[in-house]
């Protein structure tokens, strides 16, 4: 399998698409598939809720949030829009051009700020499933001999 790089995104990239990024990291064997998580507007910081919901999953989201940029877009093969508030449609552009090889779409709804562990376990666990489901067609690419 030749190399793949993977973007997840979400709006702010402070919880839905770093929970991805970080899961899939831990999960994945496969050392040609690099992933990456970025959101529409940076500069925002998870909640310390979030924070520990993912750390009691196993899952550490600490760390400064990032932009999407022109950079990041090339470095990507296939982009998982992990948010139900960034309408997949602002990539058009890109995928007409072919800076995007593939857009999977999760619409997973953002728990906002309610400040329940509960509802940020829920978010986390819904990702996490994706992840899983992602990672598995992948494996089964790669056993199949595609790229």
């Amino acid at each position: 399998m030749k190399k793949l790089n993977i973007l997840f995104i979400c709006r702010a990239n402070c919880f839905r698409s770093k929970v991805a990024e970080a899961y899939f990291n831990r999960i994945n064997k496969n050392k040609n598939i690099k992933a990456k998580s970025a959101g529409v507007v940076a500069g925002y910081r998870q909640g310390d809720f979030q924070v520990e919901a993912a750390k009691e999953l196993g899952i550490n989201i600490k760390g400064k949030s990032r932009g999407i940029n022109a950079n990041l877009l090339k470095w990507t093969d296939i982009l998982v829009d992990v948010a139900d508030d960034v309408p997949a449609e602002i990539f058009d552009y890109e995928k007409k051009r072919g800076i995007i090889k593939y857009l999977i779409v999760w619409n997973i709804k953002d728990v906002k700020t309610t400040r329940d562990i509960d509802d940020d376990k829920r978010v986390i666990r819904q990702v996490m499933e994706k992840v899983n489901k992602l990672n598995k067609q992948l494996e089964n690419l790669r056993q199949n001999g595609n790229s």
